[in-house]
């Protein structure tokens, strides 16, 4: 007797459908499961049989064959559970089809015979509709999720005996994505309450409205942290195409709560410095996002920058210049978007005090020099904006009034976002951040002034043709936020003040 029913494998942000079949034959009892699965795969031979004894069903006591198509493709995760399981029941005659085909299937079962959330279910059902499968079955705590892709029907179960009533009489459930749109400033706290620091907030300012990189050099307790967290509050919100990406990459790291739909705040992340190159970038035998990819169109803050392991921060290049990850495996490659907004902060020297008129600084000129160099000139020279971050006056921390707040500055970032998409079909870039030599050509034309400042600038300070493009990504984002269509000297000469 042989049954089939579908599923998919997810790898990297992608799905590719999978094909269960079933075989039941005469011999010694047992489940033999083949078609590249991997450990928990074939762990879920235990957890099949005692599902579906607990949800009232007989078990074949008969010789079981579960082949997953295609072989070359590994399939790893426990939302091979439920499929498995309704081939089994389909096979022995439980379930009246056994081609079970026009409905993809994923759960990952409990003994009981409960069905817990899957990961990835939102790439999977986008999958699903692109192969023109007419619907999808799934835990009932993933719907929200997959309701976010429209034109399939729908059926969430709680239990194995509720999945195979779902197939023998199919009613599709209307689901509607749920999740609550939340502010960026009520998660991260607001601008209002960051005292003086007028430089560090006008460059945080330009690197949200041009999607530049940032790094803040100050003493402890300057505030470099308490800026940096509010700075994902002063992005625009997420366009419906921004926020199914960043569901998407949720999705498959696990990390959408039960019940969640589309993800619209902003994303914040902030690993520790003891992070590893492989939870920064991604990776693993089966490819899952890193940090990187989970700040993808939010804020990505490596505080304590040069603590960072070295390999950990070099595994940051070619995320800045391309906006993707690549992890190449054996059978094929993964890619993550990782398009995200670096904020960085970093002492100025070991002790943390160089150039505090308070505090005496004991460390030795080659102690700094050491501490400087954490940070590689490739690295550094990626990043748009330095800033040096100096201690705030007790006098402004007793102010009473309040500095400006997040609503207003995100106000100014949303318009010179809105002059950057105007331009974006002629440019093919959204932000500035993203602009090719080329674009830059158009819309960064330079007057004769500008040129030579620009020009003399970078024979002093040995710039890199890289640097030389990022001064003028930023020249044009300062002229966005003042409403100017032209690049003039003044924001070219401020570009330039940000390259220390």
């Amino acid at each position: 007797m042989l049954a089939c029913v579908r599923s998919a494998a997810v790898f990297g942000i992608d799905a590719t459908p999978v094909s269960i079949e079933v075989d039941i034959t005469y011999g010694l009892p047992g489940l033999t499961i083949v078609g590249l699965p991997d450990a928990s795969v074939r762990e879920s031979r235990d957890r099949i049989r005692s599902a579906v004894r607990n949800s009232g069903f007989e078990f074949p006591k008969h010789r079981i064959i579960v082949n997953l198509a295609p072989a070359d493709v590994r399939k790893a995760g426990s939302s091979f559970d439920l499929p498995i399981a309704l081939g089994v029941l389909a096979a022995s005659g439980v379930i009246a089809r056994r081609d079970v085909d026009d409905v993809l299937i994923l759960g990952e079962l409990s003994l009981d015979g409960g069905i817990q959330p899957a990961r990835g279910v939102l790439p999977i059902a986008a999958a699903a509709r692109r192969r023109k499968i007419r619907g999808l079955l799934l835990p009932q705590a993933n719907g929200c999720e997959a309701a976010v892709v429209t034109g399939l029907e729908f059926f969430p179960v709680q239990s194995l005996r509720e999945a195979v009533t779902a197939i023998n009489d199919p009613h599709p459930v209307a689901l509607t994505a749920n999740a609550p749109i939340q502010s960026a400033e009520t998660v991260h706290g607001d601008f209002s309450e960051v005292r003086g620091q007028a430089a560090a907030r006008r460059a945080l300012e330009i690197a949200a409205a041009g999607g530049h990189n940032v790094l803040l050099a100050g003493p402890p307790g300057s505030g470099k942290t308490m800026m940096a967290k509010r700075a994902a509050g002063i992005l625009p919100p997420l366009g419906f195409d921004e926020a199914l990406e960043v569901t998407s990459i949720h999705s498959v790291a696990g990390l959408l709560p039960p019940g969640a739909g589309l993800v619209w705040a902003r994303p914040f992340r902030a690993p520790h410095h003891t992070v590893s190159d492989v939870a920064l970038a991604g990776g693993g035998s089966i490819p899952r996002p890193g940090e990187i990819s989970l700040a993808h169109h939010g804020v990505l803050f490596l505080d304590e920058m040069p603590e960072f392991s070295r390999h950990a921060l070099e595994v940051l290049r070619q995320p800045l210049e391309d906006g993707v990850v690549r992890i190449a495996r054996a059978q094929r490659t993964a890619v993550f978007p990782a398009r995200f907004v670096l904020i960085g902060a970093m002492n100025p020297c070991p002790c943390g005090f160089l150039g505090d008129p308070r505090r005496e600084c004991r460390c030795t000129p080659m102690q700094v020099d050491r501490y400087a160099a954490r940070l590689s000139g490739p690295l550094r020279d990626r990043i748009d904006l330095t800033v040096a971050v100096s201690a705030v006056a007790s006098t402004e921390l007793l102010s009473r009034k309040d500095s400006e707040p997040t609503a207003a500055i995100r106000s100014r970032v949303e318009k010179a976002r809105a002059r950057q998409l105007e331009r974006g079909s002629a440019t093919n870039a959204l932000t500035n951040g993203r602009l090719t030599p080329k674009a830059l050509r158009t819309v960064c034309a330079l007057d004769a002034r500008s040129e030579r400042l620009l020009l003399d600038c970078a024979d002093r300070l040995g710039l890199t043709a890289r640097a030389f493009d990022r001064i003028r990504r930023v020249a044009r984002t300062i002229a966005d936020l003042e409403g100017s269509d032209a690049v003039h000297y003044e924001h070219v000469a401020e570009a330039l003040q940000y390259r220390g």
